[in-house]
């Protein structure tokens, strides 16, 4: 054997071996920030939650030992829990169907502008750069009898924006609708930029109507969004705490309490019991979980 011979170079597949090892390993370095940011807080938070629902965890002395499914039992049985879980499915339907039609309304709108186009994306857009929180006390000054500046007319008109169950509603979903209303109007511009200008010439080539156009054309080409729209807003409907707590502090008469003001008031108010707190806390996760794998699927069978 000559050993002044030249090396020879690594044949192709070590090559490809050893790149595609190299881009593998990238790859987890590129992702690692983010599988730590998942881990630490999402998934540790989620096991201590589960943990605290399986066993008797007063919020001043910790964990007392497990306790399963004693929780749960408490949970359900609670006072305000029917009450309180058809009080957020109630705001969630509601909210959600103003929202949605209220959002494609203002995207068809702004579309369809030319000359006021970017006057009208401004003004629908400025109310989602405010805090939900900055927005609910905006709101309630407005709202009050005392404070606001519509106070005189309002006094003299006998109305009442949170006197009764109906009129709180109704004056926080006005609220969470001029939120977000500018938000989900851009989910919705985007995905109607997104269908080609060739199908809407083909459309009227072949004689459709504006409305059959956007219920054979729009409506179906549009569906990854509002699937996309759907989740985000059903979501955030049953989670909803902030705007109530500010506004209604679950008031009239007990009327306005979400179940997430409820698991607040559990764990920090009366009871201040965070195993019962954490038992529903799951509850409500294990119910969005499925409901928006459901929304999903019936979106996807819809697409078919």
């Amino acid at each position: 054997m000559d050993v002044n011979a030249p090396a020879r170079p690594p044949s192709a597949p070590m090559r490809g071996r050893f790149r595609s090892g190299r881009q593998a390993l990238l790859g987890w370095l590129y992702a690692t920030p983010t599988a730590v940011f998942v881990v630490a807080l999402f998934l540790l938070p989620l096991l201590i939650v589960v943990k605290m629902s399986l066993s008797r965890w007063p919020l001043l002395t910790g964990d007392q030992g497990i306790n399963a499914p004693d929780n749960f039992t408490k949970a359900i049985d609670h006072r305000f829990f029917t009450d309180s879980v058809v009080f957020t499915v109630k705001y969630t339907v509601i909210a959600t169907v103003l929202l949605l039609l209220l959002g494609l309304g203002m995207a068809l709108l702004v579309q369809e502008s030319s000359r006021w186009n970017n006057l009208l994306r401004a003004s629908f857009l400025v109310p989602s750069a405010l805090g939900l929180a900055s927005a609910s006390l905006l709101f309630y000054v407005l709202y009050s009898p005392y404070a606001s500046p519509l106070a005189p007319v309002v006094d003299r008109l006998g109305i009442t924006f949170l006197g009764s169950p109906n009129a709180a509603l109704f004056s926080t979903v006005f609220l969470i609708v001029w939120r977000y209303a500018g938000f989900y109007m851009v989910l919705m511009l985007v995905g109607l930029q997104s269908i080609p200008a060739d199908v809407f010439e083909a459309a009227r080539s072949d004689g459709a109507t504006r409305w059959q156009t956007f219920r054979r054309v729009t409506l179906p080409l549009l569906r990854p969004t509002l699937a996309l729209t759907t989740v985000l807003c059903v979501t955030g409907s049953l989670l909803a705490f902030e705007q109530f707590y500010i506004l209604t502090k679950g008031g009239p008469d007990n009327s306005t309490i979400t179940v997430v003001q409820l698991i607040y008031m559990i764990a920090f108010q009366g009871q201040n019991d965070l195993g019962v707190a954490a038992a529903l806390s799951v509850l409500v996760l294990a119910a969005l979980v499925l409901l928006n794998a459901l929304q999903m699927r019936a979106f996807r069978s819809e697409g078919n």
